[in-house]
């Protein structure tokens, strides 16, 4: 993670991300490369930064992995 202005809300890089997520980083760039990923906080050069605020965000909006099944469950 790389220091932001705010010190309880640091910069994320891809891999960051993955480990916050639990998931592989090849899963991280299958949603940024889908548009599932919100647009980047930040660059530096080439490399996308995400604030920890904005994952959490939209991680908490995202659907679980198992929402189908719960639709199926009450049809």
């Amino acid at each position: 993670m790389i220091n932001s202005d705010n010190p309880d809300d640091p910069y994320m890089e891809i891999a960051d991300i993955a480990a916050l997520l639990d998931v592989k980083v090849t899963s991280v760039r299958q949603y940024r490369a889908r548009g599932e990923l919100p647009d980047a906080d930040h660059r530096v050069g080439q490399s996308p930064l995400w604030l920890r605020s904005t994952i959490t965000t939209w991680q908490a909006a995202r659907r679980g992995q198992d929402w189908r099944k719960g639709q199926t469950e009450q049809s």
